[in-house]
């Protein structure tokens, strides 16, 4: 870590990075134990979870709650017991030494605990019309979007695990899933391989990329390449489910903490990582579940074990 000497330096008992529900979550429980929990909010505020237009699979909102507007009642509730949220982003850390050292656009901060909560970003297809459409018909979770297309045709990009998986589970709601695939055969299981060529719903264009997304308020079709032919072709569709991988936001701290596949962070059940007193919660650690719920779960579960790391450190 080459540390900007003139930036200001800030003592804290408790760093949170990422507002996103596991690091507000953490904010909160940290809060109503006294820490006096500082937030870097990082690029995206709310997290992931503020992108999508209306949730319906968080408890105590019956009638959903528009992603954007839940972030803002986690960041509400935090602050009223003196959490406190700062716009910035950490873009550099030290974990080598106590206190851990992060250093963000604007100061340095030196903290006995750390909460990463900074999450993973979904990989994007990089292809015209993907943005303009995210929220109105191009989506990344099946689970938090499946209701919205009940007798819907839609399509799913994809080949691995995780594609088949929500393109079964998206079988529940739309009228067809079509699979479009890059190769010719899938690199998912061969369970899940099998249920999937054994659904009616499902099926499959091979050796094709989408290289743009079309319509007007909404998604109307895809216009598809073949890899070998180089044939294009246009699929009329409902919408997009983009599941090919997410990046885990970890970027500042390889080489200090231990990793799980695919780049994410390393836990235990008590969200501790590989160096005592910092912990990961939310996607950043969670490559299986990724919902808004369980990333809650486990920032509360972060918090609850750096204020007893705190206790031990202080006795």
């Amino acid at each position: 870590m080459v540390e900007d000497k003139q930036k200001p330096i800030e003592k804290h008992d408790l760093l949170i990075l990422g507002s996103g529900p596991a690091g507000l979550a953490a904010a909160l429980y940290a809060a109503r134990a006294g820490l006096d929990p500082i937030v870097l909010t990082g690029m995206v505020l709310h997290g992931q979870a503020s992108t999508t237009s209306i949730i319906e699979n968080y408890p105590g909102f019956p009638d959903g709650v528009d992603g954007s507007e839940l972030g803002q009642l986690f960041q509400t509730q935090a602050e009223r017991f003196g959490a406190v949220i700062e716009m910035d982003q950490a873009i550099a850390a030290d974990l080598r030494q106590q206190p851990f050292r992060i250093e963000s656009y604007g100061k340095v901060y030196e903290t006995k605990s750390l909460i990463i909560a900074t999450g993973a970003t979904p990989r994007k297809l990089d292809v015209p019309g993907e943005k303009e459409f995210t929220g109105r018909g191009v989506s990344y979770c099946g689970t938090c979007d499946g209701w919205f297309f009940k007798d819907k045709d839609i399509v799913v990009v994809g080949g691995g695990d995780s594609a088949l998986e929500e393109s079964l589970f998206l079988t529940r709601f739309a009228s067809s899933v079509t699979v479009i695939h890059r190769r010719d055969e899938l690199r998912a299981g061969a369970i899940l391989q099998e249920r999937a060529f054994a659904n009616p719903k499902l099926g499959f264009i091979w050796d094709s990329v989408v290289t743009e997304i079309l319509g007007e308020d909404a998604v109307q079709s895809v216009r598809l390449k073949n890899v070998k032919t180089g044939e294009e072709t246009l699929h009329e569709t409902d919408g997009v489910f983009i599941f090919i991988g997410h990046t885990p936001n970890s970027e500042i701290f390889t080489d200090q903490l231990v990793f799980q596949d695919g780049g994410y962070l390393k836990v235990n059940m008590q969200m501790e990582t590989s160096v005592p007193g910092v912990y990961a919660a939310g996607e950043i650690a969670d490559p299986h579940y990724r919902q808004v719920i369980t990333s809650a779960g486990m920032g509360a579960a972060a918090a609850i074990q750096a204020t007893r790391y705190l206790e031990n450190l202080d006795n």
